[in-house]
Order: C-alpha cells, then structure tokens, then sequence
C-alpha cells in the first residue's frame, strides 16, 4: 500500500491548485511568487500586487524592496517580517500584527493600518504621514509628525471623541510647543468635558503665543473665554461648551478643521 503524502508535500499541492483556480492572488500577483512566499516566507523583491493574504502567517518573512501594491493582508501575522523598502501603497494591513517588523524605507501611502498592531516597530519619522492609522497600537510618538497628530485630534473631535482628541492635540504640543491652534484645541476638548481649569489654563497660554504673533484681537477673545470659564458659577459641562466660548472669530470649524498640506487625510477613527 503506498505511503501517504507527507504534510509538507500536500501543503504545496493544495497551494498550487488554489492559485490556479482562484481569481485572486495567481492572477493579480504572480503566483509562483505568492506560492514561493507562503512556502518559504522569503521572497525579496517579489511581485506580489493585489495579492490576496488575508491572515496569512508570514512571520520573520523576508519581503524586502517587495512589490505589495493594494495587496490584501487583513489580519495577516509579519511579526519579524523584514518589510524595508517595500511599495506598501494602498495596501490593506488593517488589523494586522507587526510587532518587531523592519519597516524603514517602505513607502505607506494610503495604506489601511487601522487596528495594526505595531508593538516594537521600525518605522522612519513621518512614515504615517499618508497612511490610516487610526485604532493602531504601539507606535511610538516620535513617528508623528506635528500636522498627523493635530489632524488626529481634529478626526477625533469632530467624531465627538473628546478625551482621545485631548491627547493627540497634547502631543502636537509636545512637538511643536509653539502651535497656539493646537493649545486651542485642546482647551475645547477640554472645556467640553468640564475640564474648566484645564481649559482655562490652554486658552490663557494660547492667547500669550498669539499676542506674541501680534494677534490682539484673538488674544482678547481667548483670555475672555479663560475668565468665563473660571467664574465661580460656571457649571456647564459639556454640549457645545468649548467650542460656544469662541463665538465665530474663532469658531470650531476653524480651529478644529485639519491643518493645510496633508495630502491625505485619516479615515474614520
């Protein structure tokens, strides 16, 4: 009676009839490439665009300078996975785990990382500039820039998610200290959660950056909504608050409309 085949012989076999019937990874990426990558987990420079990988396991898979354009790789394990110089573009990662991947000198533009896992990461400053990384984890703030985490925070306040707002305008203060919009925004975010004198204290400091601008007539307003908030029968909490101190000089669709030159902005948080 003869042997059956060995897992290791069926694997590729079973492999290879799927990319050949399929419509999806054989025929938008080249299917020996893809058939190579899950085999071996090692395939530099390969073709692989619009392939479908969904949660496939590609731990510690060697994918450098790898052509991944709108590859689908939803829920998909890289842990490890060496991803330098790969052509991410509009590439789905959502939900995805990266943890530990090498992902300096691969181009992110518009590629879904929402929900990723991006625990321990190698990411190049600003490389998340154009991509949607909302929801995401373990990305370290130095790999923000100033304008992503201020349109972070505006996605998330107009979303009404007012303390996740709070903190990505706090750390666009904490990189541009200088920003007095961003001191702005945070006392909104503040004031409609009742945070009085917190608020109080962002509008005060922003009204000094804009005096220092020689814009008086925006200083005045913000140091008055300072005043309002600190007075002793101040109670409201909330709906509309923040923004309601303003008036219309510099009413909420200014201040917390995204700032200018980003080329793509985040979806939905």
């Amino acid at each position: 009676m003869p042997k059956p085949l060995a897992a290791t012989r069926l694997a590729p076999l079973a492999l290879g009839l799927l990319l050949a019937v399929l419509p999806g990874a054989a025929q938008a990426a080249d299917g020996e490439q893809v058939l190579r990558l899950l085999e071996q987990r090692r395939c530099e420079g390969c073709r692989l665009q619009d392939a479908d990988l969904v949660q496939a396991d590609l731990r510690d898979a060697r994918l450098s300078n790898a052509q991944l354009q709108r590859a689908n790789l939803s829920g998909s394990r890289l842990d490890g996975a060496d991803l330098r110089g790969a052509d991410l573009s509009f590439t789905s990662l959502a939900g995805a785990s990266l943890r530990g991947a090498d992902l300096r000198g691969s181009l992110l533009l518009g590629t879904d990382l929402r929900q990723a896992d991006l625990s321990g990461a190698s990411l190049d400053p600003g490389a998340l500039s154009r991509s949607h990384w909302q929801g995401a984890v373990g990305i370290a703030s130095s790999v923000h820039s100033y304008a992503e985490l201020h349109n972070a925070g505006v996605s998330a306040a107009r979303l009404g998610r007012y303390p996740q707002a709070e903190t990505f305008f706090g750390e666009a203060i904490r990189r541009q200290p200088e920003a007095a919009i961003s001191w702005v925004a945070r006392a909104i975010c503040r004031a409609e959660q009742g945070q009085n004198a917190l608020a109080a204290q962002d509008f005060t400091y922003a009204a000094t950056l804009y005096r220092r601008q020689g814009e008086t007539r925006e200083a005045e307003q913000l140091e008055q909504a300072a005043r309002q908030l600190q007075e002793p029968d101040k109670t409201t909490r909330g709906n509309g608050m923040g923004s309601a101190l303003l008036g219309g000089l510099l009413g909420a669709v200014q201040l917390l409309g995204p700032l200018a030159g980003k080329a793509l902005l985040p979806l939905g948080l």
